[in-house]
């Protein structure tokens, strides 16, 4: 009897380590697929979505006097940009650059100031680009010819890049980039039409 008793201690043990293994190998899978499910999910990065609410036109009316052409021109565009975090975890962004473009010149540019958006945020940044006519030198025919023919086209992009940071220490790296088409009419220097495409890079 005392045999058989010492026999089996071995046995039992071998057992008892076996269910440990077990044990331990099941909780890790368990970690590893709930870890999964929230990368699948939850911290899924998203793309921060920006949008253009308001675009409006400051300035003088442009003038062209002739028999010498000489055309004044002095024209303003205020965006209100906004930035809309996606993500359950805050967006981080840096400084971002806003240009504005007449016929694909650059015309005028502006940055814009680094901030941070909580998760499921927004934050709204104020935009302002003045069309600096000494860039327009090479298209200044195209430009009297759109004056004098009562709108004149202009686009703008924004770009935004940042970080979006989950737990505190996984980081993803993402850049909120907006395009903008504006038709200005003169001499009211209204805005007679807007088209604004968004998309952000991950």
């Amino acid at each position: 009897m005392i045999e058989n008793s010492n026999h089996n201690k071995p046995n039992k043990r071998k057992r008892l380590c076996l269910i440990t293994i077990g044990v331990i190998l099941f909780v890790n899978f368990l970690l590893f697929l709930i870890a999964l499910i929230l990368a699948l999910t939850v911290f899924k990065s998203k793309q921060p979505k920006t949008e253009i609410l308001t675009a409006s036109v400051d300035g003088v009316a442009p003038r062209v006097t002739f028999p010498a052409v000489r055309i004044e021109l002095n024209i303003t565009v205020d965006l209100t940009i906004n930035v809309q975090n996606r993500n359950h975890a805050s967006f981080k962004h840096g400084a971002g650059k806003a240009l504005l473009l007449y016929r694909g010149t650059q015309v005028g540019d502006v940055d814009l100031y680094p901030g941070n958006i909580p998760a499921r945020g927004n934050a709204t940044l104020p935009c302002r680009l003045t069309l600096q006519v000494d860039r327009v030198a090479n298209d200044i025919s195209k430009l009297i010819s759109d004056v004098l023919g009562g709108e004149i086209m202009l686009q703008t992009k924004t770009r935004i890049p940042g970080r979006v940071t989950f737990l505190g220490f996984i980081k993803k790296h993402a850049v909120a980039v907006s395009a903008c088409q504006l038709t200005i009419g003169f001499p009211n220097m209204k805005v007679k039409k807007q088209d604004c495409k968004t998309k952000a890079k991950l």
